[in-house]
């Protein structure tokens, strides 16, 4: 595990630093507040050190979510440029995504209690 904070998060080579599989919550979170395109959603991915993406990885993502019927996406022909595909969070998704809040609560509570009795056994340590 890094405990080495002088550097960013993305370039951690440590086992477990990185929350793994948070990717889908993310997407599906920001496609509930607006429908957006890939390259939108790569950038609004970008804020988050701990979620480290490639463009491949992102529309294998979207695909997958889209074949679940999370999401369901149409091609936008409007404005200059080539289409772009816009993805939307379906009605699906959106129960999903609150699936995704509970278990991340129910997952918060036993890392709670998890942290308060390493403290207990190991009160010098920092974490």
């Amino acid at each position: 595990m890094c405990t080495d904070t002088s550097h960013n998060p993305r370039d951690c080579q440590c086992k477990g630093g990185q929350m793994r599989g948070f990717l889908q919550p993310r997407l599906l979170l920001y496609l509930a507040q607006k429908p957006a395109h890939g390259y939108e959603l790569m950038e609004a991915l970008g804020k988050y050190p701990d979620i480290s993406i490639d463009p491949g990885g992102l529309y294998r993502t979207l695909r997958g979510l889209e074949e679940d019927g999370w999401v369901k996406s149409t091609w936008d022909t409007h404005g200059g440029g080539p289409a772009r595909r816009v993805y939307e969070l379906t009605d699906q998704g959106l129960d999903f995504l609150h699936a995704w809040a509970v278990n991340i609560r129910k997952t918060r509570q036993q890392l709670a209690e998890f942290l308060a009795e390493y403290q207990n056994l190991f009160p010098n340590e920092r974490s």
